[in-house]
């Protein structure tokens, strides 16, 4: 995985984090929702470049 992808999930988790907060700071919870939902959607695109970085490095080891 690139560290672009990697900084770019990162920001996205960030910034559903600060959603979330803000949400139940202002007692908005489609605020918080959201912020949940962003961190979520972050989560799983990482486990996803996870993964294929996983079946890339497979490959390679039997390549040898």
């Amino acid at each position: 995985m690139g560290s672009t992808d990697k900084a770019k999930n990162a920001a996205d988790e960030a910034k559903g984090k600060v959603k979330e907060m803000a949400g139940d700071a202002t007692d908005n919870p489609d605020l918080e929702a959201e912020g949940d939902l962003e961190q979520r959607e972050a989560q799983l695109r990482q486990a996803g470049e996870n993964v294929k970085d996983a079946g890339e490095k497979a490959k390679e080891a039997f390549d040898r």
